[in-house]
């Protein structure tokens, strides 16, 4: 009885040690976009292989009081990106296929998560 408990504890110490071994995935390629820097230029900024599934606030952009939104994003992943006009991947969204090109500077974002 007691090899039966054993075996049991061992195969879900096994399982569950290979559940949190499994690498997080990412999407391999570039994600552009512009937004205006605080002397008031256009600046471009790039996510690189930016992680799949979660949602990415853009950091120049995360507040909406007190910047403007970022523009013309260009995804150029192997994944479809989902962009949002507010931080937290809320508010209006977008799809942008993967190795598109670059999108007008009319569309604005502030925020993007990558999808499979």
């Amino acid at each position: 009885m007691r090899l039966r408990h054993s075996f049991a504890a061992v195969c879900g110490a096994l399982a569950l040690t290979a559940a949190l071994a499994a690498p997080a995935h990412a999407a391999t390629g570039d994600f552009g976009y512009k937004f205006v820097g605080l002397n008031g230029q256009p600046q471009s900024a790039t996510l690189h292989d930016p992680a799949s599934g979660e949602c990415v606030t853009l950091p120049e952009v995360a507040d909406p009081g007190a910047s403007e939104p970022a523009f013309a994003p260009h995804n150029d992943t192997d994944e479809t990106a989902l962009v949002f006009t507010e931080p937290d991947c809320s508010g209006d969204s977008w799809t942008l296929r993967p190795h598109g090109r670059p999108a007008t500077d009319r569309l604005t974002l502030r925020s993007v998560v990558f999808l499979r």
